[in-house]
């Protein structure tokens, strides 16, 4: 199939099967015309692939993932929940971070609208 139909059929953009290509997590067959084609094995890689991606995964890590699922073992699987755990770990600091932030943007908000009140009082002189 061509670049368009696995798209359409994965439910994503062409661009996005052009940079999985490019990443390297995804194989074309070029015909003599330099058209991308496509097995129907493609259609559930790349649905996975964009799954991985919605879970915060980077291309980096998607690809030291992927062992898993071309050549299924122990050995893979270990190493992949491993890795998965990796991310999830950097994923619940990274919310904590932004927690933090959001909170202090909250005192800055409660600062600046009790300034505003004091704007609305009269002088007293």
């Amino acid at each position: 199939m061509r670049i368009g139909e696995l798209a359409s059929r994965a439910g994503v953009s062409v661009r996005s099967v052009r940079y999985y290509e490019e990443q390297g997590l995804l194989t074309s067959v070029r015909s003599a015309s330099g058209q991308r084609h496509y097995t129907e094995e493609e259609v559930e890689r790349v649905a996975f692939i964009q799954r991985m991606y919605t879970a915060g995964l980077s291309s980096r890590t998607v690809a030291e993932l992927l062992p898993c699922v071309d050549a299924p073992s122990t050995d893979n699987s270990d190493a992949a929940l491993e890795r998965m755990a990796q991310e999830r770990e950097r994923l619940s600091r990274h919310i904590e971070e932004l927690v933090e932030t959001r909170d202090a943007l909250d005192r800055l908000v409660a600062v600046a609208r009790a300034h505003r009140e004091t704007l609305r009082s009269p002088v007293a002189g």
